[in-house]
């Protein structure tokens, strides 16, 4: 806060100080603790916007008689064809910031500014905050989870969560070892197994599941990672709605902040959901965010509460025939990386 209060010094304008850290803690951290102990795989930044900057945050703004909040986010808020206001990607599409702001809903577009969305790059955002004297001109960007110190999300989660034993099998029920904690793992993770027995092909296993109930932590080969469908309960619009959601649309998902967009079709069906993919995604989990795009207009979003996958058991752990040679040394680490980061 000491950087933006020296800001707002030198830019002549008042500077307020709200403490949100029990609101933080209860409903980003304590979330955070949560959904791992539950087996999934949680995006906190996702959680942080839609529960604290436009939520407590603006609630406060608006009590005090302030129109709307303004951040940095590479996005775009423009009215569409209905008179209905939309958000969009930013034109600048290697920085597009939209997929973090999925959460936001039509009231809260109303109350949204994102001036360098549409018209600015990043240097050209140091160069104006160089040319103004602010001392975060040139601050680094941060990729980590704010509230884990120097980054190692598995040491942390292991102080908060414990030890708790159990078994490591694959998708036939087979034990191939044990594990101190379900919490340890996540979906798609190759590294730090502890698996002695070799798979029939001779080729890594991944984990595909992850039991908490059970304690147990399923794994399999990496052509298992493929999920072909994918649905959550948790979903919201952004703006205005499909005219009729329960009739199957075309659309695009993007599951990861720093992901690829890709075609799938989507309606609610039984309360879910339900998005299909046109070509399988890899390593996606419970727990991650799923957004809907139509072209550049974010339409709503999901918290992933299933998959199906695009393998049936038989094609891994017996025949051996392994497609799909996708470069994966760690896919844990990435779906963690790619969900965090200067984009919250």
């Amino acid at each position: 806060s000491m950087d933006a209060q020296r800001a707002a010094n030198l830019l002549g304008i008042p500077f307020y100080v709200w403490d949100f850290s029990d609101r933080f803690k209860a409903d980003v951290v304590d979330d955070f603790i949560a959904e791992y102990s539950a087996g999934r795989t949680p995006n906190p930044c996702m959680r942080c916007n839609e529960r604290i900057k436009f939520a407590a945050l603006m609630e406060k703004a608006l009590a005090l008689g302030f129109d709307a909040i303004c951040t940095g986010h590479y996005a775009e808020v423009i009215t569409g064809e209905s008179c209905e206001l939309e958000l969009h990607r930013s034109p600048a599409l290697a920085k597009d910031q939209s997929y973090v702001l999925g959460v936001l809903t039509a009231e809260e577009l109303k109350h949204v500014v994102f001036p360098i969305g549409a018209s600015a790059d990043k240097a050209m955002v140091r160069a104006e905050a160089e040319a103004r004297g602010l001392s975060v001109a040139n601050k680094p960007d941060s990729y980590d989870i704010c509230f884990i110190p120097e980054g190692d999300t598995q040491d942390w989660l292991a102080d908060k969560v414990g030890v708790a034993p159990g078994v490591i099998e694959d998708r036939s029920g087979a034990v191939l070892g044990q594990h101190q904690g379900a919490h340890g793992f996540t979906v798609g993770q190759r590294k730090g197994l502890n698996i002695g027995r070799p798979a029939i092909d001779g080729k890594p296993r991944y984990v595909l599941e992850i039991w908490p109930k059970e304690n147990k932590v399923i794994v399999g080969p990496q052509d298992a990672l493929a999920i072909s469908e994918l649905a959550g309960t948790k979903f919201t619009w952004c703006g205005a709605a499909p005219a009729n959601p329960f009739d199957w649309f075309d659309c695009e998902v993007q599951v990861r902040a720093h992901g690829d967009s890709l075609p799938a079709s989507a309606a609610v069906v039984a309360g879910e959901l339900v998005i299909r993919l046109e070509q399988p995604v890899f390593g996606v989990a419970p727990g991650q965010t799923a957004v809907v795009y139509l072209g550049s207009r974010v339409l709503g979003q999901t918290t992933i509460d299933r998959t199906v996958s695009a393998v049936p058991v038989e094609a891994g752990e017996h025949s051996g025939q392994l497609s799909g040679e996708i470069s994966a040394s760690d896919m844990a680490s990435a779906n963690l990386a790619q969900n965090v980061g200067s984009n919250a």
